[in-house]
């Protein structure tokens, strides 16, 4: 295939020269380069691009999406046939950003080059892109013109990663066959800046260049900081997210401490269970389980579950990029407008509520989510509503705000009424719940919101077998926290917290804090338990390591190993894949036994990408199956010292594969579980 590059000395000029250049140009006005996209909340991401073509099959086999080149193990030269069978007729720009526009989406991300190297738009750097296709049309100058038109904000995502650049390394590992004599990595890059040239040039004012594909290691910190700075030389307001560096952790999408991060987070698939004040993020996510077109997949989540994620985010002071993938005819699968569809009448009514907003003041509430905007004279709360109260009654504690008023946004006329009962705010909706999705209640407050939280009750064990101790804190001054341990609301005659508390048996704590003897917080509770050690076992010959068993196949959940036969056996250290004969789709069992030091109570965890389950004495312990980035799971168990039986089982499809046991106790810190912990009994 051939490339077309610009010369030598231009793209020497720019990599030694663009980042003392570019840097000067970079805006150091943050918050207001940020403002239109805190607007806006709510984007669309459209994942489009040659791999539509086999709608997620091959060979038989339907799990496949965007990756289908590498999942499927395609060879270059039968990939490079699909540009020939690519013409979309049925694609219409202005439709696509109807719909999206509609949905209440203020902007649109779409995939201008994706991993498999192929170019969505007119590049006079490669023949590998659309012009070269029987549909021989620029659909980005189509898509950009529309944007414009309708008051979208256009935005690209382009792939660092480039499977089918003869420059571009490393190869994917089952390309055996396909030499890497010549590459050269710089030149790719001069490559890339060149299309992101013609991106910036070509197509209008830009929102965002969304970058991908950044985590293999010819990437680097270096290498992104320079692509950063030539890329705001070239149009200085522009957005850049933070996978231009090489710092982010995994599928959690926040930069490692102390490395560069562009100007935005990017949580894949997950949204952070708590806020993240002080960063910028967004959360992109499918609405299927692909992001390219998968005919097969009809795993979509309810417009119900896709409001309430938008809301979720928006009240963690976030983004949602909420994902299409079009088919190779050119439309959207029906089941994503459907879904759209009932987003923007659900937007029609409630945007106030999403765009422009903040984050939540309060921590947690049982009943929905909250969102917030400054008024002239205090501050408007949007109070989201997913399970209505049986007795009607929206409790909001610890809110100390004179309220104004209150009214359903979807009826400004039906007045919310407003008591107040010590600390708490209680609002009473006349009539039927207007919105089982999500009912927002306006309600306006003087001043900015005084919330005290309950006060947490601080430790890592909810399980005890001689004494556990316990803290209460809380950030607010001047209160005092009261509590009791029979599960009774304390009130000031309970006890006063001074010093950590040592429980001895079971027990339901419950806090509150109080000023000038008065309640400011709600209740906080938790309770733990008092149990039994489970008793070690006794067996002969124990030697170092654990047996392990390997397995090969496709999953998306654990399987019952019992049924399987495994490819190769052994003993190994500690839970390691080096055994292993493929990158993916492949599976271990570790059994054994853990010899623990003393008696005590254990919190294990697994980190693992994909699933896993870990079992001590043929007890689920930690629950972590199923399809997902690195994600970490915890379990507690009281263990009597001496021997006592581990399993772990995890299995891996594709992308990156991880799984590290830790352990802790009461009186050792979170550390990765000693492989000198680790026994199997000798086979006699």
């Amino acid at each position: 295939m051939q490339y077309v590059c610009a010369t030598i000395f231009f793209f020497f000029t720019v990599v030694s020269a663009s980042p003392v250049y570019a840097q000067s140009k970079v805006r150091t006005d943050h918050d207001e380069l940020m403002s239109w996209w805190h607007e806006a909340r709510f984007g669309m991401f459209i994942h489009w691009g040659l791999y539509a073509i086999p709608a997620g099959a091959w060979n038989g086999k339907t799990g496949y999406g965007e990756w289908i080149r590498h999942s499927a193990r395609i060879p270059l030269e039968v990939y490079d046939t699909f540009p020939k069978h690519f013409n979309p007729m049925k694609f219409d720009a202005e439709h696509w950003v109807k719909i999206a526009k509609d949905a209440g989406m203020k902007y649109i991300v779409i995939t201008s080059k994706h991993h498999d190297g192929f170019c969505m738009f007119d590049s006079k750097q490669t023949t590998f892109n659309i012009m070269n296709t029987p549909f021989g049309r620029d659909v980005m100058n189509d898509l950009a013109t529309a944007c414009k038109k309708h008051g979208i904000r256009f935005c690209f995502y382009y792939s660092i990663m480039d499977w089918h650049h003869p420059d571009y390394l490393p190869r994917r590992d089952w390309e055996r066959e396909r030499t890497t004599t010549g590459a050269d990595y710089d030149r790719y890059v001069e490559y890339m800046k060149a299309h992101l040239k013609e991106l910036i040039s070509q197509y209008g004012k830009l929102g965002v260049l969304w970058f991908d594909g950044e985590w293999e290691n010819t990437w680097n910190e270096k290498r992104g900081k320079d692509l950063y700075y030539y890329v705001k030389d070239l149009q200085p307001d522009i957005l850049i997210n933070n996978r231009v560096g090489a710092g982010r952790l995994d599928m959690e999408g926040l930069t490692k401490e102390g490395m560069f991060g562009g100007d935005f987070g990017t949580p894949e698939q997950e949204i952070p269970v708590t806020g993240l004040p002080g960063v910028d993020w967004e959360t992109c996510m499918t609405m299927n389980d692909h992001w390219g077109y998968n005919k097969e997949d009809k795993n979509f989540k309810s417009a119900k579950e896709l409001i309430q994620m938008l809301t979720d985010i928006a009240s963690k002071g976030g983004n949602y990029l909420l994902n299409v993938g079009p088919t190779a005819e050119g439309t959207f699968p029906q089941e994503s407008i459907d879904r759209l569809t009932l987003i923007g009448q659900w937007m029609h009514i409630n945007s106030e509520a999403i765009y422009g907003t903040s984050a939540s003041p309060f921590r947690h509430l049982p009943w929905g989510r909250c969102t917030q905007k400054e008024t002239k004279h205090g501050t408007r709360l949007y109070l989201h509503v997913f399970d209505w109260p049986i007795n009607g009654e929206i409790v909001l504690d610890g809110i100390l705000n004179e309220p104004v008023k209150a009214w359903l946004i979807a009826d400004k006329k039906c007045t919310v009424t407003i008591q107040r009962k010590e600390d708490a705010l209680i609002l009473t909706c006349p009539g039927s719940i207007p919105d089982t999705m999500n009912t927002v209640i306006v309600l306006d407050i003087k001043a900015e919101p005084d919330i005290t939280e309950p006060p947490e009750i601080v430790s890592d064990f909810d399980i005890l077998i001689d004494t556990l101790r316990i803290r209460l804190e809380t950030d607010r001054d001047n209160v005092r926290i009261y509590y009791t341990l029979d599960g009774s609301d304390p009130d000031t005659s309970a006890n006063p917290y001074i010093q950590p508390v040592l429980i001895r048996e079971s027990c339901v704590m419950r806090a509150r804090c109080y000023r000038n003897n008065k309640p400011v917080s709600g209740i906080a509770e938790r309770e733990f338990k008092k149990v039994f050690p489970l008793a070690p076992k006794a067996f002969p010959d124990m030697k170092p390591g654990v047996q392990y068993k390997y397995y090969e196949g496709e999953w998306d959940s654990l399987p019952d190993f019992k049924t399987l036969r495994h490819k190769k056996f052994g003993i190994m250290t500690d839970f390691l894949f080096y055994p292993r004969l493929q990158e993916e789709r492949f599976a271990f069992v570790w059994a054994g036994f853990i010899k623990v030091p003393a008696t005590d109570v254990y919190k294990f965890f697994t980190a693992s990408d994909d699933g896993s389950k870990l079992f001590i004495d043929d007890k689920l312990i930690v629950e972590n199956d199923g399809l997902h980035s690195l994600l970490e799971r915890n379990g507690t168990v009281a263990l009597r010292e001496g021997y006592h039986k581990i399993r772990l089982e995890f299995f891996e499809k594709t992308g990156s594969d991880q799984c590290t046991v830790y352990i802790q106790t009461p009186s050792l810190k979170k550390q990765i579980l000693p492989k000198a912990w680790l026994f199997h009994a000798e086979a006699k």
